[in-house]
């Protein structure tokens, strides 16, 4: 083998960053055939990432595709409540089976492998970090065409394993109205250029109420910076979930795949 001399301009290889992306892939499950790997992130806590992942899972679904949901978040998973699962995971010689929703999402979160869903899960990145990668090559996913992976806020360990480590294929940001959206969105932009992951969308949660009195929108974080955001960093596509009281009701009463509404319904064009 012919040493490198790090002159990639002069290289007819791929790039080096490449190339070690493609070196520290962890393999699927030999029974887990996934066609699509979007990462749901944000550079914060709180702005909806779950509840976004949940929407774009369940919308895919409703279009007629096969989706599964990865629960990256392993100190803060809130995917099983959203869908109402209780049961735990099981599994046979071959490997972890998912949580399968009413509707037919897969589900694969560390939340259905404890004795208590209350109980914390005080763990090292290392090993938080390690558990995602399992999800992934010990789940037999069986086939998939979008698999969302809802990620923790930030760009620490979790966030590192899952971009070089599974085949993402692009990743959907997610923020709120509030001034420091641009702060927010530049880190996971950032972080996602450096990884070499394209950016597909950013989502703009909380963005605003509308007012079922008077029919107008209020926008109750102050006025909305996510187009001029977009624009800044080239990203092309853009959708806003208001706020509203009846996708709480639909989270926390484990309902989310009953909740109608179109805020992705031209997702499965951009994906």
């Amino acid at each position: 083998m012919s040493s490198c001399d790090h002159n990639c301009s002069a290289c007819s290889q791929n790039s080096c960053s490449d190339r070690d992306k493609q070196s520290l892939l962890a393999p699927a499950h030999p029974q887990s055939h996934v066609k699509k790997m979007i990462a749901v992130v944000s550079g914060k806590g709180g702005v909806g990432k779950s509840l976004v992942t949940t929407l774009l899972a369940t919308q895919l679904n409703r279009d007629g595709f096969k989706t599964a949901i990865l629960d990256a978040d392993i100190t803060g998973p809130s995917i099983p409540t959203a869908f109402g699962l209780k049961e735990r995971i099981s599994g046979n010689d071959m490997g972890m089976l998912p949580a399968v929703t009413q509707n037919g999402i897969s589900i694969m979160s560390v939340n259905l492998l404890l004795d208590n869903v209350t109980d914390p899960v005080i763990w090292r990145g290392v090993i938080i970090a390690n558990t995602v990668k399992q999800f992934w090559t010990d789940t037999i996913w069986g086939d998939v065409d979008y698999m969302f992976v809802d990620m923790p806020p930030g760009t620490g360990d979790v966030p590192l394993t899952v971009f070089q480590s599974l085949p993402i294929s692009g990743i959907i940001v997610v923020t709120s109205p509030q001034e420091l959206v641009g702060m927010i969105v530049e880190k996971a932009v950032n972080m996602a250029d450096m990884m070499n992951v394209p950016v597909l969308a950013v989502v703009e949660n909380m963005s605003y109420f509308e007012c079922n009195g008077c029919g107008k929108r209020h926008y109750i974080f102050g006025d909305s910076h996510i187009e001029e955001i977009a624009q800044k960093h080239g990203i092309k596509h853009i959708f806003r979930i208001p706020m509203n009281q009846v996708i709480t009701k639909a989270v926390d009463n484990g309902t989310i795949e009953n909740f109608e509404n179109d805020y992705f319904k031209d997702a499965k064009n951009i994906l």
